[in-house]
Order: structure tokens, then sequence, then C-alpha cells
């Protein structure tokens, strides 16, 4: 294997200049829409040999496991994945490498400081929309096989490449895992944000429980437009978020003493965590006046192995707790969307094969990631029991993250070609 994998990086190399320029078509080509983009990936994906479909589904009509979304969460039109299968040679083990095409809404007012559908390229880096989330995943994917390709390399087991929506639970890998796609193994591709590039691995994802409650209050008894005079006759929603607040904090408590695992717990020192990310009233903002109802916005992270209908089960116990010691306490809860974790253990094969290839292209051994709450890498373990790790390239300044001028480091970026062409080598197997 060591020569193969020699002439393989020496293609990915070679063909450096060549990945790039593919980046960049894709970043212009969003102005055409997410379709040009689907069209250039699967035309890129024929010229390689693979076979190539276009799967169109309703991102509703999907039926998961152990995952939901309300409709308001969910993209409702119709979406498209492209799937590309590079048939094997025989007798090696399979992998679906997948990625999103899909970025943020454009906002024409970004501010931004290079032109977000040019491909800039600035002091090593290529700024794009979406170029970070995710569209160098898509084009390293595409890229890697390539340089397989051009390395005269013939892969033992098949090679399945997607591109597929995410945004907004669009539900692209979701449609194709139970839609028929299996294979041994899948890898993530997305950029990250962690400051290492390609020297981290996600190999494990927590899962995360997103709630809305909205707490009830009663105005007085008045047509005047100053409450503060009768504020005594009111129920302030306010007053009774706090008893909400408190038992949302004993719950944490509660939980982060009792649930643990050992790489969350190593990482950050603890293993569970429920935030509060957003708290208004739902009234017109005046200080003289009752407001209607307050709103809290919440989300709880929790580790592989917990079950998402027993931590909703908990938030729903004490929610109810609270209300039984209030008589005056009415409250709304809505369930936005939940997520259940997974993981690769690192005596997995899969993760050797993917720190082999790794240091391979970096010179170093990865890191794990255990941090990427609800990652994607879940997405096949959950829904079709399919080991799945991530990786991608430094990127920084994110539009989901409310960053100006997203971008990719390119050295980094072409590392990430050699990474993942070394490692469909190593985990397929090659003649």
């Amino acid at each position: 294997m060591d020569g193969i994998a020699a002439r393989v990086d020496q293609a990915a190399e070679a063909g450096g200049e060549a990945a790039v320029g593919f980046l960049r078509d894709l970043i212009r080509l969003q102005s055409g829409g997410e379709e040009a983009v689907q069209a250039r990936v699967a035309a890129a994906l024929e010229d390689l040999g693979c076979i190539v479909e276009t799967r169109r589904y309703q991102p509703a009509s999907i039926v998961l496991r152990e995952e939901f979304a309300s409709e308001a969460a969910m993209a409702a039109e119709e979406r498209a994945a492209v799937v590309a299968r590079f048939p094997g040679s025989g007798g090696g083990r399979s992998v679906i490498f997948f990625a999103h095409p899909d970025g943020e809404p454009f906002n024409p007012q970004h501010g931004w400081l290079h032109d977000p559908m040019a491909g800039e390229i600035d002091n090593g880096r290529i700024h794009g929309w979406g170029v970070a989330d995710d569209l160098a995943g898509v084009a390293t994917m595409v890229e890697a096989l390539r340089a397989v390709r051009a390395a005269g390399v013939v892969p033992k087991g098949d090679v399945i490449l997607t591109s597929t929506p995410s945004k907004r639970h669009a539900r692209g890998v979701h449609a194709l895992l139970h839609g028929g796609i299996t294979a041994d193994a899948a890898v993530y591709l997305h950029p990250a944000e962690s400051g290492i590039g390609m020297r981290e691995v996600k190999a494990l994802a927590s899962g995360q429980l997103v709630f809305r409650i909205v707490v009830k209050g009663r105005l007085p008894a008045t047509q005047e437009p100053g409450h503060a005079a009768f504020a005594h006759t009111a129920i302030n929603p306010i007053d009774k978020a706090m008893a909400v607040l408190a038992a949302l904090k004993a719950l944490d408590a509660k939980r982060g003493a009792r649930v643990h695992h050992p790489a969350l717990d190593a990482a950050i020192g603890r293993s569970t965590n429920l935030l509060v990310g957003d708290f208004k009233t739902l009234g017109d903002g005046r200080a003289a006046r009752v407001p209607p109802a307050v709103q809290l916005s919440c989300a709880l992270s929790f580790p592989p192995g917990e079950k998402l209908a027993d931590v909703r089960a908990e938030v729903e116990a004490a929610l109810a707790a609270a209300q039984a010691a209030d008589a005056e306490l009415v409250l709304e809860t809505t369930f936005l969307s939940g997520v259940t974790g997974a993981e690769v253990p690192m005596d997995h094969p899969l993760w050797i094969e993917t720190c082999e290839a790794v240091r391979r292209g970096t010179g170093t051994m990865p890191e794990i990631n255990p941090l990427h709450t609800s990652s994607d890498i879940r997405n096949p373990m959950v829904q079709s029991g399919i080991p799945c790790v991530g990786l991608g390239p430094l990127c920084g300044d994110l539009t989901q993250n409310g960053g100006r001028d997203e971008w990719v480091d390119v050295a980094d970026y072409r590392r990430g070609v050699a990474v993942v062409a070394a490692l469909i080598a190593g985990w397929c197997g090659a003649d």
C-alpha cells in the first residue's frame, strides 16, 4: 500500500491548482442557484467514470429514527441529491462520502470585503458564500476521486459520493440512507473552525434537543395605557419565568452530576448542558405595560448513549413539577427539533484508517473533536448503523455564525484532497 499511497499523494499534489479551480467554480455557480451547483458536481463525477443519478425528494416525507423537527423548522420545498457510485474492482470495503451544497440564504446587504460569489483568493484564503459551509466539502470528495483516478489506482470497494442538501433540516443524506444507499463506512466532509483544520477528526457527536417555552401572564383589568399602578393585580410572566429558569437550572445541575461520557468530561469537564439561549417578552417593549407572555428558547446537549425520548421526558417532568408548585404558572412548551448522538470508538478500523490518512497528509496524528454537537456524522450511524467520521480543512468567519468573508485555507484544502484520496485507497483497498 505504501507505493499506492505515494502515487495518490503525487497525483493530489499535481492536481492541486485544478482542485482549487473547481472549488472556485462552485462558488461562482451559486448565483444560478443550488441546481446549478449540483449540475456541475454531477457532470464532474460523470467525467470521472461514476454512475450518477439525481434523486428528488420531499424532506417532510423522510421518516427518521431517533430524530425529529417541527414543520416550521423544516425546508418545505422539494430538494435534489446527487448520488455517484464509482464501482470497485471487488473484494474491498465500500464508503459513502457526503457533504452539502446548500449554504445560508444569500444576503445582498452582506457587508463583505470580498465579492461573495467570485471565489477570491487573498492571503492564502479562498473567500466565498458557503465555501466553508459546505462547498469545500463537496469539492474535496470530487477532487479526491480525481486524484485516485489520476494515480491509476482502482479502489477494490465501491466509492459513493453524495452531494446532499442539509440546511433547515433538508435531510438529503437521510433520504439516501432510507432510500437504499448503504456502505461499510461513511465520511462527512466539512471544514473545521477549530483552528487545526485537517489535523482534527470528528468521531463523536452529542445529541441535541431544541425547545421553546412560552410563559403566559395575565394583564390587569384596565383600559389605561399604563399598567404600573395596577401591576399588583396582574400576573407578570417575567416573574413566572424566573420559576421556569430555576427549574431548568436545577435540571441542568442534576443531569450534569449524573450524566458522564469520558471523552466529553476530559475535553470540557462536562458531558451535558442545558442552555437558555434567548429570553424575550412577547409584548411591545414598553416599560409601563405588563407583557402578555415571555418566551425562552433552549437547547440541551446530551452524549451518545442517551435516548432522545428519555431526555425529552426529563424536560417535560421538570416543567410539570414547576407548574404543580405554582397554580398561576401557565406555560406552553414546543419541542422544535431533536437529534441523537453517536460515536466511532478509537479502536474501530475506520478511525485507524482515517488517522493514517491524516498522518500521511499532515505529518501529524489527528486530534479527536468530541465537541461538535449534533454534527452530521451522526446521520449514517443513527439512521443506518454505518460508522462515520468527519473532517475538513481549516476555515473561519462562517456566515451561519454571523461572520463575514467566510473562508477556507487554500493549502489545507489541498491537503484535505490528498487525505481523502489516501483514505479511499486505504479503506477500500486498491489495485
